[in-house]
């Protein structure tokens, strides 16, 4: 497996793409800073929850400081109830990509990677009426419901745990008539092939990784993340895209009498682990043949 130094950079012209994935907290963010600062740049974003406004601390956005030292794109700016796919990822990340600053492209959506340098199916608009059918069977009966109904091959190739794929998937079979595997199978070319990057993949001790989440988590709440949930309580509803970052649907129970802080915070650091562990999985199956880097030893 490569291994990636800092100092390769210097050997790419000033203009080629670095892609840095990993699982949370693994350092993406603040190696990103290092490369922009060091070697120029502009950072985009490509992790699902960091879209979404109104959840900075509690998705580990970059901070006003951040921001001033280097251009950011494609952060925090998506309503809480707007839908928001791949398909519109690539589209607003697409024009960027030719921005005469170098792209820094981080994050943990591995699904991102993998549409931005292997290409997305083109597949139809899903009608509100599956996306309604599909969430009131996941209400009504979970959502292994709906995986039942999927074909092998397409549950071979998406994370099964993740309930917004599972739902994804359902929700392309019904409305198309072709499972997600069959519509992948005739992906077109990418936007961006890992041939034209430099790709890193954040790899860091699991032990160290684990603490480091629940450290984490208790920083959030000192830095405002309770009061971010404060914010949000009035127009809550799990149904909302936004609802699915890690850590709200606990911080919302504890301000509802529900549980106490303790306990949210212990869920939702358990939650978190739970999400990286996945995460790991998906890259090492995905891309394990990018360089891996440990950002606390560059």
């Amino acid at each position: 497996m490569n291994k990636f130094t800092l100092s390769d950079i210097a050997q790419q012209a000033d203009t080629c793409p670095i892609l840095i994935a990993g699982p949370t907290a693994s350092g993406k963010s603040a190696l990103a800073m290092e490369i922009a600062e060091r070697f120029g740049g502009a950072i985009l974003n490509a992790d699902a929850f960091q879209i979404y406004s109104n959840w900075r601390v509690l998705t580990a956005r970059p901070s006003n400081v951040d921001e001033d030292k280097a251009p950011h794109f494609l952060y925090g700016h998506i309503a809480p109830d707007a839908a928001y796919s791949v398909g519109h990822w690539l589209a607003e990340i697409t024009p960027l990509l030719n921005a005469p600053r170098r792209p820094i492209i981080t994050g943990g959506t591995g699904l991102y990677f993998q549409a931005l340098t292997k290409g997305l199916a083109n597949i139809p608009a899903i009608p509100p009426e599956i996306r309604e059918a599909a969430e009131e069977e996941i209400s009504k009966n979970g959502v292994g419901s709906l995986l039942s109904g999927l074909d092998t091959a397409t549950k071979n190739q998406i994370d099964c745990k993740n309930p917004m794929r599972v739902q994804r998937a359902w929700e392309v079979q019904k409305a198309t008539g072709r499972s997600i595997a069959v519509w992948q199978a005739s992906t077109p070319k990418p936007l961006l092939p890992e041939t034209r990057c430099i790709t890193l993949l954040c790899d860091v001790d699991r032990d160290w990784l684990n603490q480091r989440i629940q450290n984490r988590f208790h920083k959030m709440i000192e830095e405002g993340a309770l009061e971010e949930a404060v914010a949000n309580l009035s127009s809550w509803s799990a149904d909302l895209p936004a609802s699915r970052a890690i850590g709200a649907r606990q911080l919302i129970a504890h301000l509802r009498g529900e549980m106490s802080l303790s306990k949210a915070i212990e869920e939702a650091t358990i939650a978190t682990r739970q999400y990286a562990k996945r995460q790991r999985t998906w890259f090492r199956s995905k891309m394990d043949h990018w360089s891996r880097c440990d950002p606390r030893r560059l």
